[in-house]
This record gives structure tokens, sequence and C-alpha cells, in this order.
């Protein structure tokens, strides 16, 4: 679609929804995007979950991003082009606590359970990390030890906040997510042992208005040229 602005023609934005652990990054791509094409982008972040909820509903979106497991939910229920699906990038879950408090030992699985029990209060989000989490919790059987100071994020707020603000002593998200919060420290991922490696991916809506432009984006958001942001942000190229 061409829109005209003062007589002239003026490219329609592509529009787009993310879950918030790719917020950052696709901000930056989508501005060095749009410094290159004159392409303009509108992508908007919130909880994964409320993300794929809106598509589902048919809200219009020409392009969505978010975990591999919730496009393919999307490309089953016929809300996505299947084939337009590409991944983007990876990452992994890591830990945070105040900045300026004690750095718990997180180096092996046991050490990160210790860690765990130890905490006056352990934060973790809706998203895939939070999932893997309650999982890790009951097969090391201390989910029902620990309920009492499980707290969970709201959808869209980021653990790392709750970390900054004291309202939790230990916080699990993604790395991507944890990784520009202010007023924290970010230990580390967690040991490779019990570690979840979640892969974004990006697909073009059904209802898409834009669907060449988006192609084209999608494109970009996969090349090479798009590995530095992803690596400066915490996640690696998928």
């Amino acid at each position: 679609m061409v829109e005209t602005i003062n007589g002239q023609a003026a490219r329609a934005p592509i529009t787009g929804i993310s879950s918030m652990a790719t917020r950052q990054v696709l901000a930056e791509l989508a501005a060095s995007y749009e410094r290159r094409t004159g392409q303009a982008i509108a992508i908007e972040s919130v909880g994964g979950v409320d993300a794929a909820r809106r598509v589902e509903d048919a809200e219009v979106f020409d392009i969505v991003i978010l975990a591999a497991d919730a496009i393919e939910r999307l490309a089953a229920a016929g809300c996505v082009d299947a084939a337009s699906r590409v991944a983007l990038a990876r990452s992994g879950i890591a830990v945070a606590v105040a900045a300026g408090t004690t750095h718990p030992d997180i180096a092996t699985e046991a050490a990160l359970r210790d860690a765990i029990l130890g905490a006056r209060s352990i934060g973790y989000s809706t998203g895939p990390s939070g999932t893997h989490l309650l999982k890790l919790f009951e097969r090391w059987g201390i989910d029902g030890q620990i309920a009492s100071r499980i707290v969970k994020a709201p959808p869209g707020v980021p653990v790392g906040t709750l970390v900054a603000r004291g309202e939790v002593a230990l916080g699990f998200q993604q790395m991507s997510e944890l990784i520009h919060v202010p007023s924290i420290d970010v230990l580390g991922e967690l040991p490779a042992a019990v570690q979840s490696t979640t892969t974004f991916t990006a697909a073009i809506c059904t209802l898409a208005r834009e669907r060449e432009a988006a192609q084209a984006l999608l494109a970009f958001l996969a090349s090479r040229e798009a590995d530095g942001a992803k690596l400066q942000n915490g996640m690696s190229p998928a």
C-alpha cells in the first residue's frame, strides 16, 4: 500500500508485534533498516502470551516475532504464513541480583539449586524461561519448598525491574531481557546442564497488508548484517 504525503508517494509502515525478549534488538535493527531504505517500521513489544493472543484475535500486523513454538502454534491455526517463517536469534536464560548485593554461586547445577533454596525470593517471567524454571524446580523436588517465595512478573514487566526495585532477590529471564536493565548485576547464564535456549522466529501474518515489504525486512533481520546487534543484545544469531 502506498500513501501520499504532500503530493509525494510514501511507503506505508511495516507493522509488527513481538515479545519483550526481542524488543531492544528489533528496535536497533528496525532503526538501521529505516536509515538504509527509508521504509518506516512500527513494531510493538508486549508479553509473548499477549502478542500471540492478539494475532490469534485477528488484529492486523504484517509480521510477528515470538518463540519458535508460539509461531508454530500460530502457523497451525492459520494466523501466519508457515512458509514465511525464519529463525532470527537464540537466547539463553540468565540470572540477576540487585546491583551491589552478594553474588551467589551459579556455576554448577548443584550451586544454582542451593542459590535458589537460599534466596529470599525468586522471580521468573510468563515466557519460555519461566516455563522451563517451573519444570526445573519440579524436577529438583523443591517446587513445594519454595512456592511461597516465587514471584511471577506480570506480562510485559521485565523480571530485572523487580530485581532492581528489591521486590525479587534472584531473578531469571532471557539474557536479552536482563542485559540492559539498570541497577542489577547479571551473574551469567544457567549452567549448561540445566540451560534452555529459546529460538526466536519471525513470520508474516496472514492478514498482512505490506507482504512484499515485510518479506524484505525479514530477509534483513535474518542476514549476517544483523548479527552484530544480536550479539550486543545478549543473543546469538540463529
